[in-house]
């Protein structure tokens, strides 16, 4: 029988922000299998949309009044991700203003918990249909402050329990 690795602890809302769990493709990487850095700003863009997303789920008609443009996108490297890692990238709101926000992420190894990069993205709200640039509305303000600590999509498939077929 496959073991399944134990599922993330529920730690104190301020100690676990909202995590996003990937694994590394090939395609992703150099010739020595390291992510190309590019890559990090791909892999920023989806975390904070699986942030944004999971923030707004329950509040109504949120696609059809909010959307963002990144402006600003700052990455700090400490360690490489290599092929087939599987990334832990945590994901907070460390800024709020009235049409700009800024979400930090953290990079680590899923497996081995060693902290890979940070990365700073800044985006201002715009309305989807125009693109031009809104007050963030209170209703996703107010989730971005809360955040969605403790909780993660695994779209690395490490908390998936293996499927008996």
């Amino acid at each position: 029988m496959t073991q399944t690795p134990e599922m993330p602890k529920q730690e104190p809302a301020a100690a676990k922000p909202f995590r996003y769990f990937m694994k590394v493709r090939y395609s992703e990487c150099d010739a020595q299998l390291v992510v190309f850095n590019a890559r990090y700003g791909d892999y920023i863009e989806l975390a904070a949309t699986e942030f944004l997303y999971l923030l707004g789920a329950g509040l109504p008609n949120l696609e059809a009044t909010f959307d963002y443009q990144v402006v600003k996108l700052t990455i700090e490297w400490k360690a490489p991700a290599r092929y087939r890692d599987i990334l832990e990238i945590g994901v907070r709101a460390t800024h709020l203003g009235n049409t700009s926000f800024e979400l930090t992420t953290e990079f680590r190894n899923a497996e081995t918990g060693q902290f890979l990069a940070t990365g700073e993205l800044i985006g201002v709200a715009v309305h989807p249909e125009t693109v031009e640039k809104i007050t963030i509305p209170e209703a996703m303000k107010h989730a971005m402050k809360s955040g969605a600590q403790g909780k993660f999509i695994d779209h690395a498939g490490l908390y998936t329990a293996p499927q008996d077929h």
